[in-house]
């Protein structure tokens, strides 16, 4: 008994310094790291009234950001295929670029501030304040002019994601790639290679998150500047159209791009992904999109009911298996090709102990454990993000210039 007392005391002695470091580092990590998300979807909260400053009920908050660490954001400014519908997309990109400039900016400017550049975000992190963005997602959001592209630029959107779950009038979605009914391109259309050429002059990131297999070729060869995936998995390991093949993510690494991986439980888990797809509530969405196809308010009412209603069907993913997604990604294309766009507020299930954005050391931690190093965590959390950010200015400066 004494011997077995003694070889305790002994381990604990021994781990004790391992936990004390790791304690250590996850504390100066999410201090001194620019935590950078490149995809959260609260804007679909504060246009309908939500307040960022106190939001219990969603994944994102002031407190909670500060909590976790998150030095920038890409606020999402999401707009649905279903305002397609009647030419109500432009209005509603508007009303969403509205609501990060005057329910987060100007509502809270001690807090945010907006940046418009990687040198505005360093900025905003040696001011002690979270780095504001904008990312546009939906391309039908442009209706195929590049007037309006330009016009959203103007505003303060940095990236576009090149389609949602609809395949719009020069790009193909994943979404609905297997949908007969669905007029296809086989990837990009001619316009669709200019609105990245467009997009390369002005300088906004092209984001091929949702996009067919064809579409993301397309845009990889047309586009002079790298490419993000700003909220992405990989289909290694949850084989969903959403996610990135094994070839395609070392494509974009090799042109410098970046995977920004997001914390959805079906796109980081197959069992997450099989039981949402056997989901016996799955027939009734297409049902209620039908249903209220001309009215997008109470769509998005039905669905939110749906949503709770489906969490009883929901397995969740794990922590684990996030950091199974990074590592599979270090492994075949490096680490220089990982970032986060958690996708927070625009997912209904999130990975135990990755519950909101408050969570993020919980992640730094499980890396650390993993045997990633401070400087690695760095480069994941943001610095990769920025040097993408860096070359997408220089691309731009040269063909204005050209």
């Amino acid at each position: 008994m004494y011997r077995l007392t003694l070889m305790l005391f002994a381990v604990t002695l021994l781990a004790a310094p391992k936990s004390s470091r790791i304690d250590s580092e996850v504390r100066s990590i999410t201090k001194s790291a620019i935590l950078i998300d490149t995809h959260n979807d609260i804007p679909s909260f504060t246009v309908d009234g939500a307040d960022i400053g106190n939001s219990p009920k969603t994944h994102t908050d002031v407190k909670r950001l500060r909590e976790g660490g998150v030095g920038a954001v890409f606020f999402s400014v999401y707009v649905g295929a279903n305002y397609v519908e009647g030419n109500h997309s432009a209005n509603r990109e508007l009303q969403m670029i509205d609501t990060v400039h005057s329910d987060i900016l100007a509502r809270y400017p001690r807090e945010f501030k907006l940046a418009l550049t990687a040198a505005d975000v360093e900025k905003a992190h040696k001011q002690h304040r979270i780095a504001a963005l904008l990312g546009l997602e939906g391309g039908h959001a442009i209706e195929d002019s590049p007037r309006l592209l330009r016009d959203y630029y103007r505003l303060g959107v940095r990236y576009m994601t090149l389609t949602h779950v609809n395949t719009n009038g020069w790009a193909d979605s994943s979404g609905d790639i297997d949908d007969p009914s669905v007029a296809h391109h086989n990837g990009l259309t001619t316009s669709g290679k200019d609105i990245i050429r467009e997009m390369n002059r002005l300088g906004m990131m092209v984001d091929i998150s949702h996009v067919s297999d064809k579409t993301f070729y397309d845009a990889l060869e047309t586009s002079q500047a790298p490419l993000i995936a700003s909220h992405s998995d990989c289909r290694a390991i949850s084989n969903v159209p959403r996610n990135m093949t094994d070839e395609m993510i070392v494509a974009l690494a090799k042109k410098g791009g970046v995977v920004q991986m997001s914390v959805n439980c079906s796109f980081v888990s197959q069992k997450s992904a099989d039981a949402a797809k056997n989901s016996p509530l799955k027939d009734r969405y297409k049902q209620i999109r039908d249903q209220f196809k001309n009215d997008p308010a109470e769509l998005q009412k039905a669905i939110a009911q749906l949503e709770d209603e489906e969490k009883q069907y929901e397995v969740r993913a794990s922590l684990a298996d996030v950091v199974a997604n990074i590592d599979h990604v270090k492994q075949i294309a490096g680490v220089e090709a990982i970032g986060i766009g958690s996708d927070f507020d625009g997912i209904t299930c999130t990975p135990t102990d990755l519950d909101d954005v408050s969570k993020f050391p919980n992640l730094t931690r499980a890396l650390l454990e993993k045997g990633y190093t401070p400087a690695e965590i760095k480069k994941i959390y943001g610095g990769n993000t920025l040097r993408v950010m860096r070359q997408v200015e220089r691309v731009s400066a040269s063909l204005r210039t050209s």
